[in-house]
């Protein structure tokens, strides 16, 4: 049976983990870990932000010796709300630190800056850009104007995590990992201390959703709709896993499922699911699909048509991923003149 939700987990050396439940996600619940320190407990994510999730975060440092006041710094992995959410609680029990990349603080200060109703606009743009149908974009178009609409509003960290560089965590060696893809300030965490179980490898890694034992993650598009600069998040995740794979880690301390060791099996496996799917995907673009075409033809965990509305966004995006590692590999282009944009696959 799995342990229940707040329960912790001691990984050994000074490290522990707390599952902290998702409203409403399949996911269950992410794993928080708890990091002693010379100067306190340190936390690595912290969940979402949610009074179920908020009770069982502190309950669980409870087991630990501990409690959201004796918090001296958070370290997010990324923005998502199931591994940022209540970092601002914390800080306001502690007086805690909360670190992150700049490039996902760069996320949350739009998401806070912006009113809903330009984030509605944006996304239904993108949306018909990518050959959504109205009857998909309608609602988005219907929203924009509405008052009140509900909206997530993140802390804002007061520090940034430094790719390469150590985190001021006295007593521990934390090295930032910078890992893009997933989202583009996403970060592993390198705590560079010899196993405490002895398993032979560079020490551990904190991956939070770079690395998962059985879960592929999601690439995301999270531009700025003010930069017309077009990203190749799947490129950069790749190229990242590629890095992660080459520390040769003793063990991986994920942010979902179970801790795991041979990283760089997982990466490798990782890597061949990627290839496939894009040489899956360009036999598909034999004839010229949006966006959307491709999402609506690509392998989900459930028909096209029992996706839920908001996960449907979710998909085209990574469909949209997909299509420019295709492109700037030259396997696949945007045929021209094409409204809205087509793809099609160049033969070899």
């Amino acid at each position: 049976m799995a342990p229940e939700a707040g329960v912790a987990a001691d990984h050994g050396g000074g490290v522990r983990s707390l599952r902290v439940p998702i409203p409403d996600n399949p996911l269950g619940h992410t794993l928080v870990y708890v990091v002693d320190t010379d100067r306190g407990p340190v936390l690595v994510d912290t969940g979402w932000d949610d009074p179920e999730s908020w009770d069982t975060l502190a309950a669980g440092l409870a087991r630990c010796g501990t409690s959201p006041k004796e918090i001296v710094g958070v370290v997010v992995t990324h923005h998502h709300p199931d591994h940022h959410g209540l970092s601002g609680r914390v800080r306001e029990a502690s007086g805690a630190w909360v670190a992150m990349h700049a490039a996902d603080t760069a996320v949350v200060r739009r998401t806070r800056e912006n009113p809903p109703e330009r984030w509605f606009a944006y996304m239904a743009a993108k949306l018909a850009a990518a050959g959504a149908p109205e009857e998909h974009v309608a609602p988005l178009r219907s929203a924009r104007g509405r008052a009140g609409m509900p909206g997530f509003s993140p802390s804002l960290p007061d520090r940034e995590i430094v790719p390469g560089e150590l985190l001021d965590l006295p007593g521990r060696r934390l090295r930032a990992i910078w890992t893009p893809g997933h989202t583009p300030g996403h970060v592993c965490l390198h705590l560079e201390e010899e196993h405490p179980s002895g398993l032979p490898g560079r020490g551990r890694l904190f991956s939070g959703d770079h690395l998962l034992p059985g879960i592929t993650p999601h690439i995301g598009l999270y531009e700025d709709p003010d930069d017309l600069t077009v990203t190749d998040p799947l490129g950069d995740y790749l190229d990242s896993l590629e890095r992660v794979g080459r520390l040769g880690v003793a063990e991986v301390l994920p942010a979902h499922q179970y801790a795991f060791v041979d990283a760089g099996g997982r990466v490798g496996e990782l890597l061949d699911h990627h290839e496939e799917r894009l040489t899956g995907l360009l036999a598909l673009l034999s004839t010229p699909l949006t966006p959307w075409q491709l999402a609506t033809r690509m392998q989900w965990n459930r028909p096209w048509d029992q996706i839920p509305y908001g996960s449907r966004h979710i998909a085209v995006s990574e469909a949209e991923a997909h299509l420019r590692r295709l492109v700037k590999q030259g396997r696949a282009e945007q045929v021209p003149g094409s409204d809205p944009a087509t793809y099609i696959a160049l033969r070899t």
